[in-house]
């Protein structure tokens, strides 16, 4: 489950609040998760602020028909998603290049 931040938040997210691309399944919500072949892991992109998600939204790799967002969730909350679904989380900056 995607529990997303405050509307208060300003858009760098504050303290422990990462940056994700949501996708809607219906009523259920679920994290983009991507595979680098390279290092064979499966992971998340996180951003830590809402504008480097937007520019990096358009190159990330999408399935058609599907509606997504871009939306803030708490380090904690996203770390114990991932795990449960076998992803790591990856920060990402605005390039698409990972920092973390």
């Amino acid at each position: 489950m995607v529990q997303t931040m405050d509307k208060t938040m300003d858009s760098n997210g504050g303290e422990g609040w990462l940056w994700v691309v949501v996708s809607d399944k219906e009523t259920d919500r679920h994290y983009l998760g991507l595979y680098d072949e390279e290092q064979d892991v499966n992971f998340i992109p996180a951003f830590e602020s809402k504008e480097e998600a937007n520019d990096c939204f358009l190159q990330l790799p999408r399935e058609k028909g599907k509606k997504y967002e871009v939306q803030a969730v708490h380090i904690e909350e996203l770390t114990k998603d991932a795990e449960k679904a076998g992803f790591s989380v990856a920060i990402v900056n605005g390039d698409g290049k990972i920092v973390k």
